[in-house]
């Protein structure tokens, strides 16, 4: 039976980790493709190539956040870790068919915490872990925002004085800070998939103490890269065009942003939201070229997203989790 479950933990990790790439392939690739800088083949050849070396160049403090700071390993069972993935997993193809930039972090941590609290109870929770994990989650978002003003303000008064073939220049610079963006998100984000893959080896006796494998991390790498060259196109649409008409710089300046906060986060182990950090650094940036430019409305379908994920996914969870432990003999 461990063999059975292990086997179905490692494939539920790995659609989770595949749907993760083809979610929030949009962090990556939408402002490049509106701002025209690269075709969209080729820009989301750049970004899953990126999104698969990312796991291997930075490290693993992620997977150690989410598998040690979340809850008490022994309230950490094999039908937690399911029901973990399938409330993430259905949440991402909920948020991508509507287009709603949503953010998987969320998800697999309300996931985790709902399963874990009608498994275990509430002081089965690390709270200073949750507490710190939050505070990634909550914090990232506004500081992709202030440094997107930062560097536009920046960017606008470096070129204050050039001729339109700056365009050029913020065209091409894209391409290096494209490819920054997505190793960060693959760091970040594969990471997720590696600690859920290593919490359940552990659990079901494959190994004694968490330390992720290096199978591990080629699998969750190559799954996130495959699902991120696939392209969620529906959250792409939304990123690329719908809060403004976004021009080499604007694209420019929120990747450089993005970047520079999502793998800042991934260096110390904080597990934040690629989707959120993306979309305020572009709604940043925007903001700083020119309030009025900006569609807020739109922004009040991502901020609804951002607050329904973890209670919708822990709720999910907790009702899948009694599903889960009547299937398992």
């Amino acid at each position: 039976m461990e063999h059975i479950l292990i086997i179905v933990l490692i494939v539920l990790a790995l659609i989770f980790d595949f749907l993760n790439g083809f979610h929030d392939s949009a962090n990556v690739v939408a402002t490049m493709i509106s701002s025209r800088a690269m075709t969209p083949t080729a820009a989301l050849l750049i970004a899953s190539t990126a999104n698969f070396i990312g796991p291997f160049v930075f490290g693993v403090a992620v997977a150690n956040t989410i598998g040690k700071d979340v809850a008490l390993l022994s309230s950490i069972t094999i039908a937690v870790v399911l029901a973990a993935l399938l409330s993430a997993s259905i949440w991402n193809l909920i948020t991508w068919f509507f287009g709603i930039p949503s953010s998987s972090s969320h998800a697999l941590i309300g996931g985790i915490v709902g399963a874990v609290v009608v498994g275990s109870g509430v002081q089965a929770l690390k709270f200073e872990g949750l507490a710190l994990i939050g505070l990634a989650l909550f914090l990232s978002p506004v500081l992709g925002f202030l440094l997107g003003q930062v560097t536009m303000r920046v960017s606008m008064w470096a070129v204050r004085n050039a001729t339109p073939k700056a365009n050029l220049i913020f065209k091409y610079a894209q391409i290096p800070t494209a490819f920054t963006l997505a190793l960060s998100h693959g760091t970040n984000d594969a990471q997720k998939t590696m600690g859920i893959i290593t919490m359940g080896l552990v659990v079901l006796g494959y190994q004694q103490v968490f330390i992720v494998p290096w199978w591990v991390i080629l699998a969750s790498a190559t799954a996130i890269g495959v699902g991120t060259a696939m392209g969620g196109w529906r959250i792409i649409h939304t990123l690329g065009g719908k809060f403004y008409r976004i021009r080499p710089i604007h694209s420019f300046t929120s990747q450089l942003s993005s970047m520079v906060v999502i793998l800042g986060a991934s260096l110390f182990g904080g597990p934040v939201s690629t989707t959120h950090v993306v979309s305020s650094s572009i709604i940043g940036v925007g903001a700083a070229h020119r309030k009025s430019m900006v569609r807020w409305g739109v922004m009040s379908d991502i901020l609804i997203a951002w607050f329904l994920t973890v209670p919708v996914t822990a709720g999910l969870a907790a009702l899948l989790y009694f599903l889960v432990e009547y299937l398992i003999p």
